[in-house]
């Protein structure tokens, strides 16, 4: 018989099913056609132009090579009422939807409140998602 913890992360793993199996990056996505990428669970994600469009005017050109989409926001039970997003471009695109970026402080990685996450979602819904993850 499986053990608690094991039972927990095949679940999580489940849940986890809608995400992508390799992320693009934005660059490599402005250059398609029909923007998307496989998922975990083998369907299909589809990108909006527009919004890939936005987030490119929210970044340096150079910086479009290396962030990667969808921009994970990841949710856990150790940090009740706060997500994490991990990444120097993604946190700064993510940042500057919520106007709190701060040109002289570069993050790589930042906790927000989950309050913030319709915000974030409604400005950047196919280019956001979520993780649940253990830690």
């Amino acid at each position: 018989m499986p053990n608690p913890d094991e039972i927990i992360h095949r679940e999580i793993s489940r849940i986890n099913s809608h995400l992508p199996k390799a992320r693009k990056t934005l660059a490599r996505l402005m250059e398609e056609d029909e923007p998307k990428i496989q998922l975990r669970d083998g369907s299909h994600h589809y990108f909006r132009k527009s919004e890939l469009e936005l987030i490119f005017t929210l970044i340096e050109r150079e910086e479009a090579e290396s962030l990667r989409l969808p921009i994970i926001l990841e949710i856990t039970r150790t940090w009740h009422g706060y997500f994490k997003v991990r990444g120097r471009v993604e946190v700064k695109v993510i940042e500057k939807i919520l106007d709190r970026y701060d040109l002289l402080e570069e993050k790589t990685e930042v906790i927000l409140p989950r309050y913030l996450l319709p915000k974030i979602r409604k400005t950047l819904p196919t280019t956001t998602t979520y993780a649940f993850v253990m830690e």
